[in-house]
């Protein structure tokens, strides 16, 4: 009997469609979206909580700060190589789905939700317009990832801040600790940046390994933060604002681009009407 079990089992299995079974990059994206859950539950235990109660423990708030912002960076990291195993090996059919939910889950509703607990738990902060600014992240996300599914791009660009970015960006800007109007107006811009038609490179290649050694030296300023090395402070200061800097830059460096070709292309135009 056990052995016609088996058996039934290994049919099972071949009968199941093609649109069912995970592939590696799917299981990498699940760890994604498992990332951006596990990003909220510590902003939730580790800020909030201790805020609403009237805990006086700071050290909690910082350690469960850095853990939230690194979940967020290994949820890009995640995001980057499931792409990158889905073009060397097997995808799913439903892989493009799962990306897009995990992504809305990670770098959507984790970085809204922090800026929403920024908003209740700092002295100069406004909650209901802090409410506000994370609906409108929340949002920028949503219509993002939508457009994504719908318009083709050029290959090897994006159409607007990819929303790993934008949401590491996000964050970063809240943990700058800047008065509560720039950092508002500076957490709306990057909103209008996802949803803008800014063209941003894919992280492949030489690129997609800066962005990683860069995310892992994200994490380091991060740890020296939370467990108050000396300088941690400033480096993670440094960190957020050459992140906030990159966001900034890299559209000019896209705008002047296009300028150049613009330009080239006249150029080309002029000189064959010239007899």
């Amino acid at each position: 009997m056990p052995e016609a079990e088996d058996e039934n089992d290994v049919d099972g299995t071949e009968d199941m469609p093609l649109s069912m079974r995970l592939s590696i990059a799917d299981t990498l994206t699940l760890g994604n979206a498992t990332c951006g859950f596990m990003a909220v539950y510590f902003t939730t235990t580790g800020i909030l909580i201790p805020h609403l109660t009237g805990s006086e423990e700071t050290g909690m708030a910082r350690h469960s700060a850095a853990t939230a912002v690194i979940l967020m960076l290994m949820a890009a990291i995640f995001d980057l190589f499931d792409g990158l195993v889905a073009r060397k090996l097997r995808s799913s059919p439903m892989g493009a789905e799962l990306d897009n939910l995990s992504d809305l889950i990670s770098f959507g509703l984790a970085p809204a939700y922090f800026v929403l607990v920024y908003g209740m738990v700092a002295d100069d902060a406004h909650q209901r317009v802090s409410a506000l600014a994370a609906i409108v992240v929340l949002l920028a996300v949503v219509l993002r990832l939508a457009r994504f599914s719908c318009v083709t791009m050029k290959d090897g660009m994006f159409q607007g801040m990819p929303s790993p970015f934008g949401a590491l960006t996000v964050v970063s800007i809240v943990l700058l600790e800047l008065p509560f109007v720039p950092t508002l107006l500076a957490i709306i811009g990057v909103a209008w940046l996802m949803v803008s038609r800014v063209e941003y490179p894919k992280p492949r290649g030489i690129l997609a390994v800066a962005m990683l050694s860069w995310i892992v030296a994200a994490m380091g300023l991060l740890a020296a933060w939370a467990f108050d090395a000396p300088g941690g402070q400033l480096l993670l200061q440094t960190g957020c604002a050459l992140q906030v800097v990159l966001g900034a830059v890299i559209p000019l460096f896209a705008t002047a681009r296009r300028v150049n070709t613009f330009r080239d292309n006249r150029r080309e135009a002029r000189a064959a009407q010239l007899p």
